[in-house]
Protein backbone atom coordinates (compact mmCIF):
# COMPACT_ATOMS: atom_id res chain seq x y z
CA UNK A 1 0.00 0.00 0.00
CA UNK A 2 1.40 3.10 -0.79
CA UNK A 3 2.38 5.49 2.35
CA UNK A 4 2.10 9.05 3.03
CA UNK A 5 5.25 10.49 5.44
CA UNK A 6 4.62 13.67 7.52
CA UNK A 7 8.15 15.55 7.80
CA UNK A 8 7.83 18.01 10.56
CA UNK A 9 11.24 19.99 11.43
CA UNK A 10 12.28 23.59 11.64
CA UNK A 11 15.42 23.19 9.15
CA UNK A 12 14.35 23.50 5.44
CA UNK A 13 17.83 21.67 4.73
CA UNK A 14 17.50 18.23 6.61
CA UNK A 15 13.82 18.37 5.39
CA UNK A 16 14.49 18.29 1.90
CA UNK A 17 17.32 15.70 2.05
CA UNK A 18 14.88 13.38 4.44
CA UNK A 19 12.13 14.04 1.71
CA UNK A 20 14.25 13.06 -0.84
CA UNK A 21 15.74 10.02 0.40
CA UNK A 22 12.02 9.01 1.13
CA UNK A 23 10.71 10.34 -2.42
CA UNK A 24 13.71 7.57 -4.23
CA UNK A 25 11.54 4.74 -2.14
CA UNK A 26 7.98 5.94 -3.41
CA UNK A 27 6.60 7.45 -0.74
CA UNK A 28 4.42 10.62 -0.48
CA UNK A 29 5.75 13.13 1.47
CA UNK A 30 4.25 15.88 2.96
CA UNK A 31 6.22 18.58 5.03
CA UNK A 32 5.60 21.00 8.18
CA UNK A 33 7.65 23.54 9.85
CA UNK A 34 6.52 23.25 13.52
CA UNK A 35 3.83 21.65 15.51
CA UNK A 36 0.92 23.23 14.80
CA UNK A 37 1.38 22.68 10.96
CA UNK A 38 1.84 19.33 11.63
CA UNK A 39 -1.37 18.49 13.09
CA UNK A 40 -3.11 20.69 10.55
CA UNK A 41 -1.80 18.38 8.13
CA UNK A 42 -2.46 15.51 10.06
CA UNK A 43 -6.53 16.84 10.11
CA UNK A 44 -6.63 17.06 6.23
CA UNK A 45 -4.29 14.06 5.13
CA UNK A 46 -4.56 10.51 6.01
CA UNK A 47 -1.04 9.82 6.87
CA UNK A 48 0.67 6.49 7.93
CA UNK A 49 4.33 7.82 9.53
CA UNK A 50 5.08 11.20 11.10
CA UNK A 51 9.06 11.76 11.28
CA UNK A 52 9.25 14.56 14.03
CA UNK A 53 12.28 16.87 15.40
CA UNK A 54 12.53 16.83 19.31
CA UNK A 55 13.05 20.55 19.30
CA UNK A 56 10.52 22.66 17.41
CA UNK A 57 9.43 26.05 17.23
CA UNK A 58 6.72 25.63 19.39
CA UNK A 59 6.33 22.31 20.54
CA UNK A 60 8.52 19.17 21.74
CA UNK A 61 8.27 16.30 19.97
CA UNK A 62 7.92 13.73 22.14
CA UNK A 63 4.95 15.96 23.67
CA UNK A 64 3.68 16.06 20.24
CA UNK A 65 4.05 12.47 19.88
CA UNK A 66 1.38 11.41 22.89
CA UNK A 67 -1.01 14.23 20.99
CA UNK A 68 -0.67 12.22 17.79
CA UNK A 69 -1.16 9.14 19.05
CA UNK A 70 -4.18 10.41 21.10
CA UNK A 71 -5.87 11.94 18.26
CA UNK A 72 -4.57 9.49 15.07
CA UNK A 73 -4.03 6.28 16.86
CA UNK A 74 -3.55 4.27 13.98
CA UNK A 75 -0.46 6.71 12.78
CA UNK A 76 3.21 6.04 13.89
CA UNK A 77 5.54 8.33 14.89
CA UNK A 78 9.79 8.28 14.63
CA UNK A 79 11.45 11.15 16.82
CA UNK A 80 14.70 12.66 15.42
CA UNK A 81 16.86 14.42 18.21
CA UNK A 82 20.62 15.90 17.51
CA UNK A 83 21.76 14.63 20.84
CA UNK A 84 19.57 11.76 22.13
CA UNK A 85 19.61 10.68 25.72
CA UNK A 86 18.06 7.65 27.03
CA UNK A 87 15.59 9.36 29.02
CA UNK A 88 14.02 10.87 26.13
CA UNK A 89 13.41 7.87 24.48
CA UNK A 90 12.26 5.93 27.14
CA UNK A 91 9.34 9.04 27.28
CA UNK A 92 9.38 9.02 23.67
CA UNK A 93 8.30 5.38 23.32
CA UNK A 94 5.81 5.47 26.56
CA UNK A 95 4.53 8.00 24.55
CA UNK A 96 3.15 6.32 22.07
CA UNK A 97 6.73 6.65 19.55
CA UNK A 98 7.92 3.89 17.00
CA UNK A 99 10.87 4.25 17.40
CA UNK A 100 13.46 7.65 18.70
CA UNK A 101 16.71 7.85 16.70
CA UNK A 102 19.60 10.55 16.15
CA UNK A 103 20.12 12.56 13.48
CA UNK A 104 22.66 11.73 11.15
CA UNK A 105 21.87 8.02 11.06
CA UNK A 106 22.83 6.27 8.17
CA UNK A 107 20.66 5.43 5.13
CA UNK A 108 20.87 2.18 6.03
CA UNK A 109 19.27 2.20 9.92
CA UNK A 110 16.04 4.96 8.71
CA UNK A 111 14.69 3.24 5.47
CA UNK A 112 14.58 -0.24 7.35
CA UNK A 113 13.21 1.44 10.08
CA UNK A 114 10.73 3.73 8.32
CA UNK A 115 9.52 0.49 6.68
CA UNK A 116 8.50 -1.52 9.45
CA UNK A 117 6.89 1.87 10.69
CA UNK A 118 4.47 2.12 7.17
CA UNK A 119 4.08 -1.48 7.87
CA UNK A 120 2.46 -1.33 11.17
CA UNK A 121 0.98 1.69 10.25
CA UNK A 122 -1.07 0.02 7.36
CA UNK A 123 -1.81 -2.72 9.63
CA UNK A 124 -3.45 -0.52 11.77
CA UNK A 125 -5.80 1.15 9.34
CA UNK A 126 -6.32 -2.22 7.55
CA UNK A 127 -8.02 -3.43 10.95
CA UNK A 128 -9.82 0.29 11.71
CA UNK A 129 -11.50 -0.45 7.98
CA UNK A 130 -12.41 -3.84 9.12
CA UNK A 131 -13.62 -2.97 12.23
CA UNK A 132 -15.72 -0.16 10.82
CA UNK A 133 -17.21 -2.60 8.16
CA UNK A 134 -17.77 -5.49 10.85
CA UNK A 135 -20.15 -2.58 12.97
CA UNK A 136 -21.68 -1.43 9.73
CA UNK A 137 -22.49 -4.73 9.02
CA UNK A 138 -23.40 -5.89 12.63
CA UNK A 139 -24.37 -2.75 13.95
CA UNK A 140 -27.72 -0.58 13.74
CA UNK A 141 -27.08 0.38 10.52
CA UNK A 142 -27.89 -3.23 9.78
CA UNK A 143 -31.81 -2.64 10.77
CA UNK A 144 -33.27 -1.78 7.58
CA UNK A 145 -36.92 -0.46 8.12
CA UNK A 146 -38.35 3.05 8.83
CA UNK A 147 -41.74 2.04 10.08
CA UNK A 148 -42.35 3.82 13.71
CA UNK A 149 -42.65 0.14 15.06
CA UNK A 150 -39.07 -0.51 13.95
CA UNK A 151 -37.64 2.80 14.60
CA UNK A 152 -38.82 2.58 18.36
CA UNK A 153 -37.46 -0.34 18.84
CA UNK A 154 -34.01 0.94 17.47
CA UNK A 155 -34.42 4.05 19.55
CA UNK A 156 -34.79 2.08 22.67
CA UNK A 157 -32.24 -0.84 21.56
CA UNK A 158 -29.68 2.52 21.20
CA UNK A 159 -29.99 3.77 24.41
CA UNK A 160 -29.38 1.24 26.24
CA UNK A 161 -26.46 -0.42 24.00
CA UNK A 162 -23.89 2.21 25.85
CA UNK A 163 -24.99 0.54 29.29
CA UNK A 164 -24.62 -2.75 30.83
CA UNK A 165 -28.04 -3.11 31.39
CA UNK A 166 -29.36 -6.37 30.89
CA UNK A 167 -31.83 -6.73 28.14
CA UNK A 168 -34.53 -8.74 27.17
CA UNK A 169 -35.48 -8.89 23.39
CA UNK A 170 -39.54 -10.27 23.20
CA UNK A 171 -41.65 -11.06 19.86
CA UNK A 172 -42.41 -13.55 17.37
CA UNK A 173 -40.09 -16.10 15.85
CA UNK A 174 -38.37 -14.42 12.90
CA UNK A 175 -38.59 -10.72 13.54
CA UNK A 176 -34.05 -10.27 14.20
CA UNK A 177 -33.67 -10.30 18.19
CA UNK A 178 -30.31 -11.82 17.02
CA UNK A 179 -29.31 -8.86 14.74
CA UNK A 180 -30.92 -6.23 17.15
CA UNK A 181 -28.03 -8.06 19.89
CA UNK A 182 -25.35 -7.78 17.59
CA UNK A 183 -26.54 -4.27 16.84
CA UNK A 184 -26.41 -3.78 20.78
CA UNK A 185 -23.06 -5.58 21.01
CA UNK A 186 -21.13 -3.39 18.53
CA UNK A 187 -22.72 -0.41 19.63
CA UNK A 188 -21.34 -0.36 23.27
CA UNK A 189 -18.23 -0.18 25.08
CA UNK A 190 -17.87 -4.57 24.94
CA UNK A 191 -17.85 -4.20 21.13
CA UNK A 192 -13.79 -5.17 21.16
CA UNK A 193 -14.73 -8.55 23.11
CA UNK A 194 -16.88 -11.25 22.39
CA UNK A 195 -20.03 -11.57 21.73
CA UNK A 196 -21.26 -15.54 21.96
CA UNK A 197 -24.91 -16.49 21.06
CA UNK A 198 -26.49 -20.35 22.10
CA UNK A 199 -30.05 -21.02 21.56
CA UNK A 200 -31.67 -22.80 25.09
CA UNK A 201 -33.98 -24.42 23.18
CA UNK A 202 -31.37 -26.41 20.95
CA UNK A 203 -29.65 -28.76 23.73
CA UNK A 204 -30.35 -30.99 26.46
CA UNK A 205 -30.10 -29.57 29.87
CA UNK A 206 -26.46 -31.45 30.87
CA UNK A 207 -25.11 -30.09 27.28
CA UNK A 208 -26.50 -26.61 27.74
CA UNK A 209 -24.99 -26.71 31.35
CA UNK A 210 -21.97 -27.46 30.38
CA UNK A 211 -21.66 -24.99 27.25
CA UNK A 212 -22.90 -22.48 29.43
CA UNK A 213 -20.53 -22.55 31.97
CA UNK A 214 -18.03 -25.35 31.04
CA UNK A 215 -16.54 -28.51 32.94
CA UNK A 216 -13.32 -29.74 34.66
CA UNK A 217 -11.95 -33.08 33.37
CA UNK A 218 -13.79 -36.31 34.76
CA UNK A 219 -16.86 -34.66 35.88
CA UNK A 220 -18.63 -37.03 33.38
CA UNK A 221 -18.62 -39.70 31.58
CA UNK A 222 -16.83 -38.68 28.31
CA UNK A 223 -15.04 -35.17 29.96
CA UNK A 224 -11.75 -35.85 29.49
CA UNK A 225 -10.22 -32.37 29.71
CA UNK A 226 -11.12 -29.07 30.89
CA UNK A 227 -13.48 -27.12 28.74
CA UNK A 228 -14.01 -23.55 28.80
CA UNK A 229 -17.81 -22.36 29.07
CA UNK A 230 -19.71 -19.61 27.00
CA UNK A 231 -19.72 -17.28 30.36
CA UNK A 232 -15.78 -17.35 30.34
CA UNK A 233 -15.44 -16.78 26.72
CA UNK A 234 -17.59 -13.98 26.74
CA UNK A 235 -15.78 -12.28 29.79
CA UNK A 236 -15.78 -8.35 29.19
CA UNK A 237 -18.09 -9.20 25.88
CA UNK A 238 -21.38 -10.00 25.58
CA UNK A 239 -23.24 -13.51 25.80
CA UNK A 240 -27.00 -13.85 23.83
CA UNK A 241 -29.21 -16.16 25.18
CA UNK A 242 -31.72 -17.25 22.63
CA UNK A 243 -35.00 -18.68 23.25
CA UNK A 244 -34.15 -18.13 27.55
CA UNK A 245 -38.31 -18.99 28.09
CA UNK A 246 -36.43 -23.58 27.03
CA UNK A 247 -33.79 -23.26 29.74
CA UNK A 248 -35.00 -26.01 32.51
CA UNK A 249 -35.79 -24.44 35.80
CA UNK A 250 -32.33 -25.98 37.83
CA UNK A 251 -30.35 -24.13 35.18
CA UNK A 252 -32.57 -20.73 35.47
CA UNK A 253 -31.49 -20.68 39.10
CA UNK A 254 -27.59 -21.10 37.95
CA UNK A 255 -27.74 -18.23 35.76
CA UNK A 256 -29.45 -16.15 38.04
CA UNK A 257 -27.03 -16.52 40.41
CA UNK A 258 -24.63 -15.29 37.22
CA UNK A 259 -26.68 -12.53 37.33
CA UNK A 260 -26.47 -11.24 40.86
CA UNK A 261 -22.99 -12.34 42.21
CA UNK A 262 -21.04 -12.60 38.80
CA UNK A 263 -19.66 -15.89 39.46
CA UNK A 264 -20.43 -19.47 38.14
CA UNK A 265 -19.28 -22.71 38.93
CA UNK A 266 -17.81 -25.03 36.41
CA UNK A 267 -19.49 -28.85 36.04
CA UNK A 268 -17.25 -30.62 38.50
CA UNK A 269 -15.72 -27.76 40.15
CA UNK A 270 -16.24 -26.37 43.70
CA UNK A 271 -14.46 -23.02 43.21
CA UNK A 272 -16.25 -20.45 41.76
CA UNK A 273 -15.03 -18.36 38.63
CA UNK A 274 -15.55 -14.68 38.43
CA UNK A 275 -17.09 -13.21 35.43
CA UNK A 276 -17.57 -9.88 33.78
CA UNK A 277 -20.07 -10.31 31.20
CA UNK A 278 -23.34 -8.49 30.12
CA UNK A 279 -26.47 -10.56 29.21
CA UNK A 280 -28.57 -10.14 26.47
CA UNK A 281 -31.49 -12.57 26.26
CA UNK A 282 -34.52 -13.33 23.48
CA UNK A 283 -37.70 -15.04 23.87
CA UNK A 284 -41.25 -15.40 21.64
CA UNK A 285 -43.01 -16.98 24.90
CA UNK A 286 -45.04 -14.97 27.11
CA UNK A 287 -42.27 -15.14 30.58
CA UNK A 288 -44.14 -12.78 32.51
CA UNK A 289 -47.28 -14.64 32.12
CA UNK A 290 -45.72 -17.81 32.63
CA UNK A 291 -43.59 -16.05 36.06
CA UNK A 292 -46.40 -14.97 37.70
CA UNK A 293 -48.56 -18.34 36.38
CA UNK A 294 -47.06 -20.38 39.50
CA UNK A 295 -44.58 -23.12 39.88
CA UNK A 296 -46.86 -25.68 39.36
CA UNK A 297 -47.71 -24.13 36.04
CA UNK A 298 -46.80 -26.03 32.78
CA UNK A 299 -43.68 -24.28 31.09
CA UNK A 300 -43.08 -21.80 34.49
CA UNK A 301 -40.32 -19.70 34.42
CA UNK A 302 -38.63 -18.28 37.69
CA UNK A 303 -40.23 -14.84 38.76
CA UNK A 304 -37.11 -13.74 40.23
CA UNK A 305 -34.78 -14.44 36.84
CA UNK A 306 -37.52 -13.01 34.82
CA UNK A 307 -37.46 -9.33 37.14
CA UNK A 308 -33.65 -9.65 36.55
CA UNK A 309 -33.67 -10.16 32.80
CA UNK A 310 -36.62 -7.82 31.99
CA UNK A 311 -34.80 -4.67 33.76
CA UNK A 312 -35.02 -3.09 29.97
CA UNK A 313 -36.86 -4.79 27.70
CA UNK A 314 -37.23 -3.97 23.72
CA UNK A 315 -40.37 -6.47 21.87
CA UNK A 316 -39.69 -6.54 18.50
CA UNK A 317 -42.82 -6.00 15.82
CA UNK A 318 -44.17 -8.47 13.59
CA UNK A 319 -43.55 -8.03 9.72
CA UNK A 320 -47.25 -7.40 9.34
CA UNK A 321 -46.83 -4.39 11.15
CA UNK A 322 -44.59 -3.33 9.34
CA UNK A 323 -45.56 -3.69 5.52
CA UNK A 324 -44.43 -0.21 4.40
CA UNK A 325 -40.38 -1.91 5.51
CA UNK A 326 -41.24 -5.14 2.73
CA UNK A 327 -39.67 -3.41 0.05
CA UNK A 328 -36.62 -2.59 1.60
CA UNK A 329 -36.10 -5.71 2.93
CA UNK A 330 -36.73 -7.83 0.30
CA UNK A 331 -34.51 -5.64 -2.22
CA UNK A 332 -31.82 -5.99 0.26
CA UNK A 333 -32.02 -9.90 0.95
CA UNK A 334 -32.11 -9.58 -3.18
CA UNK A 335 -29.36 -8.40 -3.21
CA UNK A 336 -27.23 -10.74 -0.95
CA UNK A 337 -29.12 -13.83 -2.49
CA UNK A 338 -27.79 -12.58 -6.03
CA UNK A 339 -24.11 -11.79 -4.58
CA UNK A 340 -23.77 -15.40 -3.72
CA UNK A 341 -25.16 -16.58 -6.95
CA UNK A 342 -23.18 -14.33 -9.29
CA UNK A 343 -25.99 -12.46 -10.30
CA UNK A 344 -26.17 -8.81 -10.78
CA UNK A 345 -28.28 -5.97 -10.87
CA UNK A 346 -31.72 -7.68 -9.50
CA UNK A 347 -34.60 -5.92 -9.31
CA UNK A 348 -37.88 -6.15 -8.10
CA UNK A 349 -41.16 -5.99 -10.05
CA UNK A 350 -43.78 -3.41 -8.70
CA UNK A 351 -46.32 -6.74 -8.83
CA UNK A 352 -44.03 -8.49 -6.86
CA UNK A 353 -43.59 -6.42 -4.47
CA UNK A 354 -47.43 -6.03 -4.22
CA UNK A 355 -47.56 -9.55 -3.67
CA UNK A 356 -45.40 -9.89 -0.68
CA UNK A 357 -47.01 -6.94 1.20
CA UNK A 358 -50.22 -8.80 1.04
CA UNK A 359 -49.04 -11.90 2.37
CA UNK A 360 -49.28 -12.44 6.30
CA UNK A 361 -45.86 -13.68 7.05
CA UNK A 362 -46.18 -15.63 10.11
CA UNK A 363 -42.39 -16.75 9.82
CA UNK A 364 -41.72 -12.66 9.71
CA UNK A 365 -38.49 -11.58 8.42
CA UNK A 366 -36.88 -15.18 8.44
CA UNK A 367 -39.65 -16.24 5.83
CA UNK A 368 -39.35 -13.47 3.68
CA UNK A 369 -35.34 -14.02 3.30
CA UNK A 370 -35.99 -17.40 2.66
CA UNK A 371 -38.12 -16.67 0.01
CA UNK A 372 -36.80 -13.83 -1.41
CA UNK A 373 -33.55 -16.32 -1.58
CA UNK A 374 -35.87 -18.89 -3.74
CA UNK A 375 -37.18 -16.35 -5.92
CA UNK A 376 -33.61 -15.10 -7.16
CA UNK A 377 -32.39 -18.93 -7.89
CA UNK A 378 -35.25 -19.28 -9.85
CA UNK A 379 -35.63 -16.09 -11.67
CA UNK A 380 -34.24 -15.71 -15.65
CA UNK A 381 -30.66 -13.02 -15.95
CA UNK A 382 -31.83 -10.77 -19.51
CA UNK A 383 -29.04 -10.49 -22.40
CA UNK A 384 -28.20 -7.61 -20.89
CA UNK A 385 -27.30 -8.51 -17.28
CA UNK A 386 -30.50 -7.78 -15.17
CA UNK A 387 -32.36 -10.44 -12.83
CA UNK A 388 -35.89 -8.74 -12.04
CA UNK A 389 -38.36 -11.02 -9.44
CA UNK A 390 -41.87 -11.66 -10.73
CA UNK A 391 -44.44 -12.90 -8.88
CA UNK A 392 -44.02 -16.22 -11.31
CA UNK A 393 -40.83 -16.71 -8.87
CA UNK A 394 -42.95 -16.99 -5.73
CA UNK A 395 -43.87 -20.18 -3.83
CA UNK A 396 -46.78 -21.89 -4.82
CA UNK A 397 -48.60 -21.44 -1.64
CA UNK A 398 -47.95 -17.88 -1.61
CA UNK A 399 -48.82 -17.41 -4.80
CA UNK A 400 -52.13 -19.33 -4.47
CA UNK A 401 -52.99 -17.31 -1.52
CA UNK A 402 -52.66 -13.91 -3.05
CA UNK A 403 -55.51 -14.27 -5.84
CA UNK A 404 -56.09 -10.40 -6.75
CA UNK A 405 -59.86 -10.44 -4.81
CA UNK A 406 -60.96 -7.17 -6.92
CA UNK A 407 -60.50 -9.11 -10.30
CA UNK A 408 -62.78 -11.53 -10.90
CA UNK A 409 -63.24 -11.93 -14.46
CA UNK A 410 -62.52 -15.45 -16.31
CA UNK A 411 -60.00 -14.49 -17.98
CA UNK A 412 -57.88 -12.76 -15.10
CA UNK A 413 -58.97 -16.23 -13.11
CA UNK A 414 -58.02 -18.66 -15.83
CA UNK A 415 -54.75 -16.74 -15.94
CA UNK A 416 -53.71 -17.00 -12.20
CA UNK A 417 -54.49 -20.33 -12.57
CA UNK A 418 -52.69 -21.72 -15.69
CA UNK A 419 -49.48 -19.52 -14.09
CA UNK A 420 -50.23 -22.04 -10.39
CA UNK A 421 -50.38 -25.09 -12.26
CA UNK A 422 -47.06 -24.44 -14.53
CA UNK A 423 -45.50 -23.43 -11.17
CA UNK A 424 -46.70 -26.58 -9.54
CA UNK A 425 -44.82 -28.96 -12.20
CA UNK A 426 -41.57 -27.06 -12.37
CA UNK A 427 -42.44 -25.39 -15.42
CA UNK A 428 -43.03 -28.71 -16.96
CA UNK A 429 -45.59 -27.98 -19.94
CA UNK A 430 -46.63 -31.59 -20.64
CA UNK A 431 -48.02 -32.40 -17.06
CA UNK A 432 -49.34 -28.91 -16.43
CA UNK A 433 -51.61 -29.47 -19.67
CA UNK A 434 -52.75 -32.90 -18.77
CA UNK A 435 -53.82 -31.25 -14.86
CA UNK A 436 -55.84 -28.36 -16.46
CA UNK A 437 -57.39 -30.91 -18.97
CA UNK A 438 -56.36 -29.02 -22.20
CA UNK A 439 -54.08 -30.53 -25.16
CA UNK A 440 -50.26 -28.97 -24.66
CA UNK A 441 -50.86 -26.83 -28.40
CA UNK A 442 -53.65 -25.23 -26.37
CA UNK A 443 -51.72 -24.15 -23.30
CA UNK A 444 -49.11 -23.04 -25.37
CA UNK A 445 -51.59 -20.44 -27.20
CA UNK A 446 -52.73 -19.73 -23.88
CA UNK A 447 -49.29 -18.71 -22.31
CA UNK A 448 -48.98 -16.45 -25.20
CA UNK A 449 -51.48 -15.32 -25.27
CA UNK A 450 -51.87 -14.16 -21.42
CA UNK A 451 -48.32 -13.23 -21.68
CA UNK A 452 -47.05 -16.07 -18.95
CA UNK A 453 -43.61 -17.25 -18.63
CA UNK A 454 -42.32 -20.39 -17.95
Amino acid sequence: MPATILLIDDEPRLRQLLARILQLEGYTILEAENGRAGLKTLEREAVQLVISDVKLPDKNGIELTAQIKQLYPATEVIVLTAYGTIADGVTAIKNGAFDYITKGDDNDRIIPLVSRAVEKANLQFRIRQLEAQMSQRLGFESIVGHSKAVQLAVDLARRVATTDTTVLLTGETGTGKEVFAQAIHQASPRKAQSFVAINCGALGKDILESELFGHRAGAFTGASRDQKGLFAEADRGTIFLDEIGEMPLDLQAKLLRVLETHEFLRVGDTKPTKTDVRVIAATNRGLEQEAHAGPSSPGHFRLDLYYRLSVFSIELPPLRDRRDDIPDLALQFARQAAAKLGKRDVQLSQTFVQRLQQHPWKGNIRELKNVIERAVILADTRPDGTTELTPGTLPFDLQSSLLDETALDLATVEKGHIRRVILHTNGHKPEAAKLLGIGLTTLYRKMAEYGIEG
